[in-house]
This record gives C-alpha cells, sequence and structure tokens, in this order.
C-alpha cells in the first residue's frame, strides 16, 4: 500500500490538478486518460474523488499546505453539473486551506457548456476557464472528432462573459493535416478578436496511447485516417501532417499576431494579456509542487513524482478500501530535479538565472559548453541581468536543447 502521506511537501503552498475522465466521444490526436460518459458514471466517480480527498487530507503535512491554485482538466470537466462542481470545491476547501484569491480552473468543451451551467461554476468559486476550441474551421473541426461548430465556440465564449468570468483562455491546435496558413491565421485572429486573456496554441504530436498514433511512422508522428471510429470504420490512408516548414510558419504568424493584439509570449506555448498568466501551470514550469487527484492523475510531492491508477473502476475501489489510488511513482535525483528545473524554466519567457545553468554545465560533458556556445551565435539563447533564456528561434529548436541538458 502506498503511503502518499511520507510525501511530505517542501513549500507550504501547492497546486493541485483533478482528473474528470468523461468524454461524450474520445479525439483521435488525445492521448490523456479518458472514459466513455455512459449513464450515471458521473455519479458513480463522484463519491471516489470525494474520498481520495479524504485519504489524502489524513497526511500528517496536510493541514501545513495550503492550495493556491486547482485545475480540474480531462477528459471533459465541464461535462459536471454545477452542483457536482459545487460539491468538489466544497469538499476541497473543507479538507484543505485553499488561499484567497486561488486561481480555480476549468477546462470546457464548447459543446457542453451553457450560461447556467458556466454561472453555477462561478458561484461555486471557479474563477477561469479554459475553452478548447482547437480550430474555428469547420471543415477541420470533424477530422479531429470535436462536437461543436466554429459558431458554437463563440457562443461559449460569450456564455462565460455573460457568468461573469474574467479571466476566460482560448485553447488551439496548429500543424494539423489539411491546415493552410491562411486558415490558421483566420483562426488566430478570429480567436483573438473574440478578446480572450489567454490563449495557448500548441502544434500537434500525435503521442503514444492516442488513437491516431503510429509507432511505425518516421519523423513527425502520423496516425490513421478516421482513427477516431472504431477500427472497422477507419480507413487505411494515413493522416498527412504537414512538413516542419509549414508548421514553422504557422508558429510564427502566430507569434506575431498575439504581439500585435497586446498579448505577452510568456512560455513556449502560451500567451497572456499582462496579469492574466495562468498561476497553474507556471507551477509544473516552475518545477514546483502539486497533488494529483482523479484516475491517471499525476502529482509531485517532495521528491516524489507519481501517477494514480488509470482505470476508472479500479481507482475507485482503491479508494473505497481506504488506499490512496497510485499506480507508479518515482524519488527523483537531485540532478534529475536540477535538469527538469531547467528544461522547465527555460520554456518561459522569463527564462531561468544564469547560475542554474552554470550548474548543470558544471556536471557537463566536455560538449555541452561548446553546444550553449554555439546557441550563443546563432541568437537562439541570450544571456542579460543575470537571467538565461530562449529567443523565439529558440523556443522553435528547444527539444533538441533540452535533449543535451538532460
Amino acid at each position: 500500500m502506498t503511503t502518499i502521506g511520507s510525501w511530505a511537501p517542501r513549500a507550504g503552498s501547492v497546486g493541485a490538478y483533478l482528473h474528470v475522465p468523461f468524454c461524450t466521444k474520445r479525439c483521435g490526436y488525445c492521448s490523456f486518460n479518458t472514459a466513455p460518459d455512459t449513464p450515471g458514471a458521473v455519479a458513480r466517480f463522484l463519491p471516489a474523488l470525494l474520498g481520495e480527498m479524504d485519504i489524502v487530507a489524513r497526511a500528517p503535512w496536510a493541514g501545513a499546505v495550503d492550495l493556491r491554485s486547482v485545475f480540474l482538466g480531462g477528459g471533459t470537466p465541464s461535462l459536471l453539473p454545477a452542483e457536482a462542481m459545487a460539491t468538489i470545491l466544497e469538499h476541497l476547501r473543507a479538507r484543505f486551506g485553499v488561499e484567497a484569491g486561488a486561481e480555480i480552473t476549468v477546462e470546457c468543451n464548447p459543446e457542453s457548456v451553457t450560461l447556467e451551467r458556466l454561472a453555477g461554476y462561478r458561484r461555486a468559486g471557479v474563477t477561469r476557464i479554459s475553452l478548447g476550441v482547437q480550430s474555428l474551421d469547420d471543415r477541420i473541426l470533424p477530422t479531429l472528432d470535436r462536437l461543436h461548430t466554429a459558431a458554437q465556440a463563440r457562443e461559449a465564449f460569450d456564455a462565460a462573459r455573460a457568468a461573469g468570468f474574467e479571466d476566460v483562455s482560448v485553447d488551439l491546435i496548429y500543424g494539423l493535416p489539411t491546415l493552410d496558413l491562411a486558415t490558421w491565421e483566420e483562426t488566430v485572429k478570429g480567436a483573438l478578436g473574440w478578446g480572450p486573456d489567454h490563449l495557448s496554441a500548441y502544434a500537434l504530436t500525435l503521442d503514444e496511447g492516442s488513437l491516431w498514433y503510429s509507432a511505425g511512422s518516421a519523423g513527425r508522428a502520423a496516425g490513421r485516417r478516421g482513427a477516431g471510429a472504431p477500427p472497422s470504420e477507419a480507413s487505411e490512408g494515413p493522416i498527412i501532417l504537414p512538413p516542419e516548414e509549414t508548421v514553422t510558419a504557422q508558429y510564427a504568424r502566430l507569434v506575431q499576431l498575439a504581439a500585435e493584439a497586446g498579448f505577452e509570449h510568456y512560455e513556449i506555448s502560451n500567451y497572456a494579456r499582462p496579469g492574466h498568466r495562468s498561476t497553474h501551470n507556471q507551477i509544473y514550469w516552475h518545477a514546483e509542487e502539486y497533488l494529483g487527484l482523479g484516475p491517471g492523475a499525476c502529482g509531485f510531492l517532495g521528491d516524489v513524482r507519481y501517477g494514480n491508477v488509470k482505470p476508472v473502476e479500479r481507482y475507485g475501489a482503491m479508494v473505497a478500501a481506504g488506499e490512496a489510488p497510485v499506480d507508479t511513482h518515482e524519488t527523483l535525483t537531485p540532478r534529475q530535479r536540477m535538469a527538469e528545473r531547467l528544461i522547465l524554466g527555460l520554456r518561459l519567457g522569463d527564462g531561468v538565472p544564469s547560475a542554474w545553468l552554470e550548474e548543470r554545465v558544471a556536471l557537463a560533458p566536455a560538449r555541452l559548453p561548446a553546444t550553449l556556445e554555439a546557441w550563443r551565435e546563432r541568437g537562439l539563447l541570450v544571456e542579460s541581468n543575470d537571467r538565461v533564456r530562449l529567443t523565439e528561434a529558440g523556443f522553435l529548436l528547444s527539444d533538441a536543447l533540452f535533449i543535451e541538458l538532460l
């Protein structure tokens, strides 16, 4: 039996990630832990999630930490009725200290929210909505297995504003099959035109665990066209993703348009109006600590990174037995912590203290100093005011540097 009580956080303020796995339909590109939204599934899940909170709250350190952010991800958390959302957040507050002004975010799919539901979330204490738009092209959306139209996405955004949310984020994906630069530009301009406070935009990658993933592909991952459908309905042709130069052009146009709209590019894939950076995601990028609650949720406490069991029924059975539903855990070495802190920090526009990089270089093989010098000469890495950061061009090539830093 795993005793989460022994993994005492180093800090007195942490985040909490709550995973709600249910989806009406699984998107072909998604590799997250999901489960079908069958009748009664949410009602059966809720006591298990509350029970896991009870188990963690009994840890000897639990009374000494406060939550400064809460993030409900999935899956599709917006499938939760407002009453269920209120129950979850009330129980969380009763078991843990939640800081005044804590950021509480819910991921929402446009087709699953209404003004009434969002107003209920607001009354329950949710402060921030993250809207999974992905595309504003009605030809592309069905190919992604998305269940909303561009018009429904706009309606959902307007409903969030009408419900009183002053912090609304929009998620987009580029590097999609058939997505050309002009269509991507229209999507970015359209989303920015709504006046969101935050924008997340990710290049499509098809990771193991997604329906589109193909282990035998070369270069950028490829999947099978129609893989969002049952195998018998999937066609045999591969999904053709655009070449790297097209993806790079889409990224560059995104950066330009976001800057023109007054957004700061504060992380490789994230843009915010001043004062609207995501508190919760910055916990990840600063390699800080967070609880993981729910099936498949991951957490990081002290020196331990852990992941919960993924099957919803097994998760519920473990909690019902009074057992922390942890499936895997790893104690990080000081060197692993150093490398992760450095790599995650270099994803940020603010970069990291120069001393962190110097500390890593001191332990490095001879080639790392030469690699860093080459990056500086190419204008990919810059240093000022005792901080080092990647430039926009460096962000595009960052994975190659991160491998060297591990």
